[in-house]
């Protein structure tokens, strides 16, 4: 019996699920128009997109005149949907792999709050997670819980993370190695991944001693990393906005700037300050909100 949505809007509206009931409609909004553009252009199912068409869809949409803003959230449902079409075996290929986004760098987030981090953290499938998903949440935890550059991330090997005392060993810039602890979330993350998944995803060529593997059983890359965050983070996002949200975040609890220089391996401290700006807005908020005299 043929399925009766060829595009699998079921499947796809499950896996937002998690995600904010906001984000989930407007990705499901965003897919829905995306469709409705694909089969006026005679393309019926997923299979049969091509990175041709949806390169014309993003086009069609600059010449309607739509802000960048919203036109990336729809690049990024689009990501997002493919991704899932692709792990789901629907797509022999994902047609939005590296499909770009029309938003400007400088014009992505810079600091994700609590909200859209726990969005992003939270499995898509509560019946249990593939070697992908074990993998994907394994590197989003660790990159949010450690401030590391994503570059650091990819290069970390196996024997990097101790688990037992929650530290990561980081060879940074210059290659100077810095240690930073790990909360017991990113480290059973990380366990979660090594113990199953990586073992799936490598192959007779994968580098014995790399830790995190794309889908080939290759190191994973910084590219790898950012389609990562297309398919799971609620907003654009690019992957510097987790080191931003590390640091701040720390600030905002009270670290002390030095200290927060160190984890992220800035040789200077002026470099660590650039981070202190949304907490500088915070520390005025709780004085407008609490001093008597405000």
């Amino acid at each position: 019996m043929a399925q009766a949505d060829p595009w699998r809007l079921e499947d796809f509206a499950a896996f937002l699920a998690p995600r904010s009931p906001a984000t989930s409609r407007a990705y499901l909004s965003d897919l829905e128009r995306f469709i409705a553009f694909a089969e006026a252009e005679g393309v019926a199912e997923p299979r049969l997109c091509t990175r041709q068409l949806l390169r014309a869809y993003l086009a069609h949409l600059r010449a309607e005149g739509m802000a960048k803003s919203t036109a990336a959230r729809r690049a990024a449902a689009l990501r997002s949907y493919f991704s899932l079409m692709h792990r789901r075996g629907v797509v022999p290929e994902d047609p939005a792999a590296r499909l770009s986004s029309p938003t400007a760098r400088g014009q992505l987030p810079e600091l994700l709050g609590h909200e859209e981090i726990s969005s992003m953290l939270e499995p898509n499938d509560a019946g249990g997670l593939d070697a992908v998903e074990l993998r994907d949440l394994a590197v989003l935890e660790l990159l949010y819980a450690s401030g590391l550059r994503v570059a650091e991330l990819c290069a970390l090997d196996l024997g990097d993370l101790d688990l037992g005392r929650g530290v990561v060993t980081v060879t940074g810039k210059g290659s100077k190695q810095r240690q930073v602890p790990v909360h017991d979330l990113a480290c059973a993350a990380v366990n979660a991944y090594v113990t199953t998944a990586r073992a799936e995803l490598a192959t007779a060529e994968t580098p014995p001693r790399a830790m995190f593997l794309n889908r080939r059983g290759k190191r994973l890359g910084v590219r790898d990393v950012r389609r990562i965050l297309d398919a799971r983070a609620p907003v654009p996002t690019h992957p510097h906005a987790l080191r931003h949200s590390f640091a701040t975040h720390l600030l905002d609890g009270g670290a002390d700037l030095r200290v927060v220089q160190e984890l992220l391996g800035h040789a200077s401290l002026t470099t660590t300050q650039v981070y202190t700006h949304v907490s500088k807005e915070r520390l005025r908020n709780v004085f407008d909100e609490t001093h008597p005299r405000a």
